[in-house]
């Protein structure tokens, strides 16, 4: 284990300008369990931060059993790993996110940062290597063949362990989805908080991968996310927080995290016109044939 246990944060998340920090009522449960396949739990947030195993027990009264905990650099992978080692409702994903790439480059660390994630992807209950993909939104454009080498070696990765991947694509549609033609996609690849639009998505289903929708498909602006997710095969869709981000309407601006799932789930049932049930039995099989059993 190392020094990040599962009963510490590693990150601390800025609050100012939130509108409220109080967690959320819990919504009505879901009678047909779910899980969130993309949370980094790592992150204090709300006024008063809860433990893993606090944020692990809300989640599972409203029916949604586990989570996938996400990484983004050395430290929060492994403690996405000490976590998931310590809770069987935990699985983990471990990488270096595309914006932390050009620091360990800048650095010479990124090579280093990578092997270590190389060890920690053979653990048996790392299931994933996320987030890592392409973001031009908050890197400049002299960081980005950084980026672009991070991406490389995690696809690699994602292929030697015979995990999934999870992608943070922003503002990079066109260069991650040539990058994974160009060097070929793991089996099973998932767009983290898919930001495309139809079109996008009608390519990613061809192609087979899977989209994962979040709390922003709620927002008023977000119309193209539910285009896409109209037009997405339902084998395809998944569903996360990304907690502590993106709080779905109408708790925007209050701290997220899993047990707010139901939240999304009843919204895109509702978009799609088929019951919630039907919708999150859909999802929970997609969930585990992406990353296998938490048991």
């Amino acid at each position: 284990m190392s020094d990040a246990t599962p009963d510490t944060y590693v990150r601390e998340r800025a609050t100012e300008g939130r509108k409220d920090l109080r967690y959320p009522a819990a919504p009505e449960p879901l009678a047909v369990p779910v899980y969130d396949n993309h949370c980094h739990l790592e992150i204090a947030d709300g006024e008063s931060s809860l433990t893993l195993v606090e944020q692990l027990d809300r989640a599972q009264a409203v029916g949604v059993l586990g989570v996938v905990q996400a990484s983004g650099d050395i430290e929060s992978s492994r403690w996405a790993v000490d976590a998931a080692e310590s809770d069987p409702r935990v699985l983990a994903a471990v990488a270096i996110h595309p914006n932390d790439a050009p620091t360990y480059a800048e650095a010479g660390r990124l090579d280093e940062a990578i092997a270590v994630i190389d060890e920690l992807a053979a653990r048996p209950r790392t299931r994933a290597i996320g987030e890592t993909g392409l973001d031009y939104f908050r890197t400049e454009e002299q960081g980005r063949a950084a980026q672009h080498a991070s991406f490389e070696a995690h696809i690699a990765l994602a292929k030697k362990h015979r995990v999934a991947m999870q992608i943070h694509d922003r503002d990079a549609h066109d260069d991650v989805l040539e990058t994974l033609r160009r060097i070929g996609a793991p089996d099973r690849t998932v767009f983290h908080c898919f930001s495309g639009d139809e079109a996008m998505a009608r390519v990613c289903a061809d192609a087979g991968y899977y989209l994962s929708f979040a709390g922003n498909v709620t927002f008023k602006n977000a119309q193209n996310l539910r285009d896409a997710l109209a037009v997405a095969p339902r084998d395809r869709i998944l569903i996360e927080t990304d907690a502590p981000f993106l709080t779905p309407v109408p708790l925007r601006g209050r701290p997220n995290a899993p047990y707010l799932i139901p939240l999304t789930l009843r919204f895109m049932a509702a978009e799609l016109g088929i019951d919630a049930d039907e919708l999150g039995a859909q999802i929970a099989a997609n969930t585990l044939e992406v990353y296998g059993s938490f048991a």
